[in-house]
């Protein structure tokens, strides 16, 4: 992606708040993303956020688009700025009993929550969730309207720090490396050592089945 000019991401920070703003005016506009929908491994991580009108985030921006450094310095400066923010994990247990449809609302519900206020409207990156709340459904949001931005970094930092974790509790699999996605070590992992607790069964039928490498 070409380096912006200081002019151009002045703009592109001026427009996500810009859409925010319209998205709900003077409301108090809550906005939601997850992260870990695809891994074959630990959990899906839901993250809500509050973000007043000013200050500007600087450098604020959809959490795939940064590098893990910047990720972390930005999350570090959205808990600080934030109104209000929540994070809510599903287990991979609660993934394979229920389905990812259903582990994705009720994070998404929990979340919400947790940030304790009363939102005007909910604006979600992706498809209508029917949360039986006001919201509204942005396409690629986390890249267009402030909070969604925030809550896609948050999540991203908080599950990749879970992640870590889990890489001292069951080493071999390259948690820490792979954040639980179905990297070629990683398949070849499963595969040599098996499942772990972390992994969501589900996810990894085909994985089992597939010749050693």
């Amino acid at each position: 992606m070409a380096r912006l000019s200081p002019e151009q991401e002045e703009q592109r920070i001026y427009s996500l708040y810009e859409q925010q703003r319209l998205a709900g005016a003077a409301a108090c506009v809550l906005g939601v993303d997850e992260v870990g929908r695809g891994p074959v491994a630990g959990p899906l991580t839901v993250a809500a956020v509050v973000l007043p009108p000013q200050p500007y985030i600087p450098g604020l921006d959809d959490s795939k688009r940064l590098s893990a450094k910047r990720r972390e310095e930005l999350s570090a400066v959205i808990h600080e700025v934030a109104l209000a923010t929540g994070m809510a994990h599903i287990e991979p247990a609660a993934i394979d009993r229920g389905g990812m449809a259903l582990a994705l609302r009720t994070a998404m519900v929990r979340a919400i929550e947790a940030c304790g206020v009363k939102p005007d409207l909910i604006v979600i990156d992706g498809r209508p969730m029917h949360l039986g709340m006001g919201e509204r459904c942005i396409v690629k949001g986390d890249s267009k309207v402030a909070c969604i931005a925030a809550a896609s970094i948050i999540a991203k930092v908080a599950r990749d720090a879970l992640m870590v974790e889990a890489d001292l509790e069951y080493p071999g699999y390259g948690f820490a490396s792979n954040k639980g996605y179905a990297s070629a070590e990683h398949i070849k992992a499963i595969q040599t050592l098996g499942l772990s607790p972390l992994h969501r069964v589900s996810f990894c039928q085909g994985i089992l089945q597939q010749p050693l490498f």
